[in-house]
């Protein structure tokens, strides 16, 4: 063998090892902290009989439909109020709009017992309408975000062309641009109707004891009345319905993938003109129905029947009224701030190395590398698809089993909020990564550099600002994440979001007022990290929202 072709081959073959160790990392974490204990639930539910009592059960069926109901009607009523302001982000050139983009992705991101609390707020008795304008709410953004990235790249010359010929701007609409939007909608749709069907906060909060999803049955099975059976095999139940979801919305993601490849490569922004206002109008209406929960939650938490008062604020030094916390309401945002720190930390190291691994993988030839690429894009993504509240189940009844029993380790929450926010983290660094001009990289090894200083030199420099948005938009969502931590957070080390879950549980007017005090903190902190990441410039581009 020729040295030159030799020494190739054992350069390629050093990359080979070294890319398989570095992807040892995403995927070893994902398989002990995520598939085995999701696993373990599948099989308690199977191993215990409970799967077939659960199947045979009116009332299983009974939370199915409504599950299944309540997330089809707030996905319809996303997609509908989305579709306007998609339109406005996407094809509107208007001052004012970088704040419109803050406002919209405020509510992804929110805390669902803020999102709970706020629409209690509005409509103090809950119920089914709250929970389907709470959950339409929280996804707005999903579908915003989603159809304008689409939107954006469309050339409007085929639909000016059939205005031209006579047709009515909404037929050009529906007959030239809804079709060509349609991946798009339906990848953003098949999100929305997976995140609604999941929700746990909302509809714990909004629902009371009337209305129940398979998520909070879950929750209260395990928790109230010890039933470890049955919550497995509901959790079964669940897991099969959102697995449908995750392989419809994966198709139409690669559809609409396939769709952005036909981009104009122009701005097609412009001022309105004509009928267009009217969808503008829709469009700041929209805006208007997502600022009304958080004024309303803003209002209530200064506000008692005697009159205005920070007493809700001032108690968050106290425990409650008859110590309805074990810690200070500033004890419990301490706890937040550090476990959402050593959860974003972790999501970090986890997720930019699984991002290096699948640039690396796409840029490998053959079919088997980008078979494994899609293969490990897809299993980065199961974590958003699966009941938050099942993996926290998991956790107590798997990790036992490791050296030191972690489910008494201080690191037992910040893992769950780790699963939870790698797969936003990955879907913001890799297309950033993926867009770096691959002749640089080339560059520098042609020059020496090996494949970490060509990552240090190259990749670091060009990514470093959406690494920081996506540091800051993790952090922000493990700040507010209640569905595992709930399970997880000891009573004596509970995060702000259980905290308010606690409070809101508890007699007293003084515990009500902390808990809005606590929502109100927590928003304020969402919206200002929302905005200085936006600042960065990485929100307008690659985003976790505008990625699915």
């Amino acid at each position: 063998m020729d040295r030159p072709v030799a020494l190739a081959t054992r350069g390629l073959t050093r990359q080979t090892t070294g890319l398989a160790l570095l992807a040892l990392v995403p995927v070893g974490f994902l398989v002990v902290f995520f598939a085995w204990p999701v696993l373990a639930i599948i099989g308690r539910g199977f191993t215990s009989g409970g799967v077939a009592t659960a199947i045979a059960s009116g009332e299983t069926w009974k939370l199915a439909g409504f599950t299944l109901a309540q997330a089809a009607a707030s996905t319809v009523l996303a997609v509908a109020a989305g579709l306007p302001v998609a339109f406005l982000l996407s094809r509107v050139r208007l001052p004012g709009l970088a704040l419109v983009r803050v406002l919209v992705l405020v509510p992804f991101v929110l805390p669902t017992v803020v999102v709970g609390l706020a629409f209690k707020a509005l409509w103090p008795d809950g119920g089914l309408a709250s929970i389907v304008l709470a959950n339409a709410f929280f996804n707005v953004a999903v579908v915003a975000r989603t159809v304008a990235g689409l939107w954006s790249h469309l050339d409007s010359r085929a639909a000016d062309a059939g205005r031209a010929l006579g047709a009515s701007p909404w037929r050009a609409f529906r007959s030239v641009t809804l079709p060509t939007l349609a991946p798009a909608i339906a990848s953003a749709a098949a999100v929305v109707f997976l995140f609604c069907a999941t929700s746990f906060g909302v509809v714990l909060i909004l629902g009371g004891a009337k209305y129940r999803t398979l998520e909070t049955e879950i929750y209260l099975r395990t928790v109230n009345l010890l039933d470890l059976s049955g919550a497995a095999a509901l959790s079964l139940v669940q897991f099969a319905a959102v697995l449908a979801a995750l392989l419809v919305g994966a198709l139409a993601r690669k559809r609409r993938e396939t769709a952005l490849k036909l981009r104009s490569g122009k701005d097609t922004a412009r001022r309105p003109v004509g009928g267009e206002w009217w969808v503008v109008a829709a469009a700041l209406a929209v805006v208007g129905f997502l600022l009304a929960p958080i004024i309303a939650l803003l209002v209530r938490s200064v506000s008692t029947v005697d009159g205005w008062s920070f007493a809700g604020y001032t108690g968050l030094a106290g425990r409650g009224a008859q110590g309805a916390l074990q810690v200070t309401g500033w004890q419990a945002a301490s706890n937040s701030l550090r476990t959402a720190s050593d959860a974003t930390m972790l999501a970090m190291i986890i997720g930019v190395l699984a991002s290096v691994v699948l640039v690396s993988l796409r840029r490998t030839p053959g079919r088997v590398a980008r078979g494994m690429g899609e293969a490990m894009d897809a299993a980065l993504m199961l974590p958003l698809g699966v009941s938050a509240v099942t993996v926290g189940f998991g956790y107590l009844v798997t990790l036992d089993a490791l050296p030191g029993d972690l489910r008494t380790s201080p690191l037992l929450v910040p893992l769950a909020q780790a699963l939870v926010i790698i797969p936003l983290i990955v879907r913001m660094v890799l297309p950033v990564l993926r867009s770096v001009d691959e002749r640089l990289r080339q560059a520098a090894a042609t020059l020496g550099a090996s494949p970490s200083r060509v990552w240090r030199e190259v990749d670091l420099p060009l990514t470093l600002r959406s690494l920081v948005a996506a540091a800051g938009f993790g952090y922000v969502v493990a700040l507010g994440e209640f569905g595992a931590t709930s399970f997880l957070a000891r009573p004596e080390s509970p995060t702000l979001p259980v905290a308010v879950a606690t409070l809101i549980g508890r007699p007293g007017v003084l515990n009500n007022q902390m808990a809005y005090a606590a929502c109100a903190l927590l928003m304020i902190v969402t919206a200002l990290a929302v905005a200085a990441i936006d600042r960065l410039g990485a929100v307008r581009g690659h985003t976790a929202v505008g990625e699915f």
